[in-house]
């Protein structure tokens, strides 16, 4: 249906997916889950980083290894959310360099408002990859990438625990380069921008805050 978009079916994420749509899970493991699906996500998002060999000695002889090639990757937290994401990606890729997008939906319009931007130099030699809960309107998202692709970036890949088709929609129509990678694609947005069935806010569910 949308060739940007991957829905990431591991029987991993959909179980523990469950578990945080759950409104019984408390603050702290809906944490917990939440960054051990970030892990499990960034395997599909970084599937195709590319790779250089390099000549090791293992205890039994010389050989040429893969790794890594060219400058380490960019992890942009959308705040507050993203942090929830950014943190299990952190831990899989503990040598990226991090950069962070402070925006807000303003609840009357639900149109972002931007309050902070500070990422890593030279993007537009790394894959950055944007890291945000929730794909509900795309407004926020576009926002985001719209001032990463002004710093520079331009291999960028998108990565959310959920999504809602209003939202994959509008960043196709904004930014058709860019992929989407999500544990879910759900059935709408309600009346007030919230992604149903869902799971709430995951800022307030993640952080304790109402």
């Amino acid at each position: 249906m949308y060739e940007h978009l991957t829905v990431v079916k591991h029987p991993l994420i959909q179980h523990k997916l469950t578990l945080m749509r759950d409104e019984t899970t408390p603050t702290n493991h809906f944490r917990q889950l939440l960054r051990e699906i970030s892990q499990l996500l960034a395997y599909e998002v970084t599937r195709e980083l590319p790779m250089e060999n390099q000549r090791i000695k293992t205890p039994m002889q010389e050989m040429d290894a893969p790794v890594l090639a060219g400058r380490k990757l960019a992890l942009v937290s959308i705040l507050r959310a993203g942090n929830g994401l950014l943190d299990g990606v952190l831990e899989l890729i503990p040598s990226a360099r991090v950069g962070f997008v402070g925006l807000y939906r303003d609840e009357e319009t639900l149109e972002p408002v931007q309050y902070y931007f500070k990422v890593p130099e030279a993007l537009e030699d790394r894959l950055v990859i944007a890291v945000d809960p929730m794909l509900a309107t795309g407004n926020s998202s576009v926002a985001a990438i719209d001032l990463l692709k002004k710093a520079g970036a331009r291999d960028i890949r998108f990565m959310c625990l959920l999504a809602a088709p209003e939202g994959v929609a509008r960043m196709k129509e904004a930014h058709p380069d860019v992929p989407i990678i999500t544990a879910a694609l759900d059935e709408k947005l309600n009346d007030k921008g919230y992604i149903v069935p869902g799971l709430g806010d995951a800022g307030d569910r993640m952080f304790g805050t109402k």
